[in-house]
């Protein structure tokens, strides 16, 4: 946790340092929402036990999705999303 907290700090100052600002994104159920249909289905990876799971077909559309990848394109929308209606200051 220690490591993350000096992440998020070193961010944290590198970007007003720049002139551009940092949004976290909470990452929870961005491997299990498919970011096609955005519908958590029974086929995605649960838990501890669906960490094994690199890989998995969406029950309600279809599509595979690679664990991580899938991940990515879920907080890239949401980032997108916030920066589309303004990130509010903190």
């Amino acid at each position: 946790d220690a490591g993350w907290f000096e992440l998020k700090r070193q961010l944290e100052y590198k970007c007003k340092h720049a002139g551009c600002q940092l949004e976290i994104v909470n990452e929870s159920y961005t491997t299990q929402t498919c970011s096609c249909c955005h519908k958590i289905s029974d086929s995605s990876p649960k838990g501890r036990a669906g960490l094994r799971i690199r890989g998995w077909t969406c029950a309600e559309c279809g599509t595979w999705h690679d664990r991580d990848t899938n991940a990515a394109k879920n907080i890239l929308a949401v980032g997108l999303d916030r920066l589309a209606v303004g990130i509010p200051s903190v």
